[in-house]
């Protein structure tokens, strides 16, 4: 079955040039103008990722990522924007893409980045089907297919760059990871990403395993190079 992709760009001619080479891939695409139109097509229909512009008439692309993550749809999500400084990155990344993309770019590198889109979601279905989506860290319930956390009673969502990360960790316990490894082989993004989507995606790991402090336990910072995950915490 070919994979489903909504395309978000009010600009025609960028919308149009993208749609005819992605069906050239053997994709099969929707359009939408603005923010409005994109949340009715994801009430309509299921989609494997979303190319999602940032400047949109109405609703922008961040809030657009917004509402989808606080009604847990974690379609992966990749932004277009023309705003290419760090601030407006980070603020892709909480609001919840997955990736991002400043505008101009080359064609091959935006083929590299929803192919990498398709991947992670790929990653998802495959840890569901092998039944090892669901870990336990610090006697908190993380369930990586259906993106979640679960602890006393409440649930927290947690995106799809989160799970692989934390994911990640798991696998990889007690061994320095440096931050080019998190961007490059954890998350496939470019290494010149700015590294403090990292930083901030790691503070939000350890609230959500409850891993609070002065001196964090289980996700421990390792200066000049990156964090490393201690099971036992010592």
């Amino acid at each position: 079955m070919k994979a489903k992709i909504l395309i978000v760009e009010d600009e025609e001619h960028i919308a149009t040039g993208l749609r005819f080479n992605l069906e050239a891939e053997g994709y099969d695409v929707v359009c939408a103008t603005d923010g409005e139109q994109a949340i009715e097509e994801f009430d309509r229909a299921e989609f494997d990722a979303a190319i999602l512009d940032v400047m949109l008439p109405g609703i922008d692309g961040f809030e657009v990522a917004r509402r989808l993550r606080e009604r847990q749809d974690y379609t992966p999500i990749l932004m277009l924007t023309a705003l290419g400084q760090a601030e407006d990155v980070l603020k892709g990344f909480e609001a919840g893409a997955d990736d991002y993309l400043p505008k101009p770019f080359d064609l091959n590198i935006f083929f590299a980045r929803v192919n990498g889109l398709i991947r992670r979601r790929d990653w998802l279905v495959e840890k569901k089907a092998a039944n090892t989506s669901v870990i336990v860290v610090n006697g908190r319930k993380v369930d990586l297919a259906e993106l979640k956390v679960e602890f006393d009673g409440e649930t927290t969502p947690i995106t799809m760059l989160e799970a692989k990360l934390l994911r990640y960790f798991v696998d990889n316990p007690e061994r320095a990871i440096s931050r080019t490894e998190i961007l490059t082989k954890v998350w496939e993004l470019a290494e010149d990403t700015d590294t403090r989507a990292i930083d901030n995606f790691v503070v939000r790991l350890r609230r959500m395993i409850g891993d609070t402090g002065d001196k964090p336990r289980l996700l421990q910072t390792v200066r000049g190079i990156g964090y490393r995950f201690s099971p036992s915490g010592e």
